[in-house]
């Protein structure tokens, strides 16, 4: 079966790890077809392994045991994939301006809760939208200038969580 991993910060500060480096832990546990993209801790691969579970931890582990990085793992399949670009709530803002939507991926259900509540609380631009394990972001102003980081680590949303932006989810789509 085919998998995309996602790594949680990667390639920021002294969480250096080089794509090569990442494809060769891939590959010594046995896995095949593996493919990086980008430089920001995304590797593609088949696997035996039917568990998006299951693989998070190996690929946890065996990461930690060969390079020492310790990185939070998120596993999509192909159809997930697939399900996340479908669901898409900002088609005009994906279109228009692809790299200032980031979609993060978490392990459980987004509590669509305190994402209503974030939005109720903050007055920026951005909109926010969650879909079962994932939450879209639209920042208009783009990420840098935003107020809305500081305001989502207050709120009740699970900091175990990692992002990518439009493209780059629509790469990993296609890589798979």
């Amino acid at each position: 079966m085919r998998w995309a991993a996602l790594l949680r910060g990667i390639n920021l500060g002294k969480r250096q790890l080089k794509s090569a480096e990442l494809k060769a832990v891939v590959e010594s546990m046995g896995f095949t077809d593996v493919k990086t993209l980008l430089a920001s801790g995304n590797v593609v691969f088949t696997a035996d392994e039917k568990d998006a579970a299951a693989l998070e931890k190996k690929l946890h582990d065996a990461l930690a045991k060969e390079t020492g990085l310790k990185s939070e793992i998120f596993v999509r399949s192909p159809q997930e994939m697939a399900a996340i670009v479908a669901a898409n709530p900002f088609p005009e803002a994906t279109s228009e301006r692809p790299s200032f939507v980031v979609v993060t991926f978490h392990r459980a259900p987004v509590d669509k809760a305190a994402v209503a509540s974030l939005a109720e609380r903050h007055d920026g631009p951005e909109r926010m939208h969650a879909v079962g394990r994932e939450l879209y972001i639209d920042f208009p102003d783009g990420q840098g200038r935003s107020t809305l980081h500081p305001a989502m680590s207050k709120a009740k949303l699970d900091p175990v969580n990692t992002a990518r932006n439009w493209n780059t989810v629509l790469k990993i789509r296609d890589a798979l």
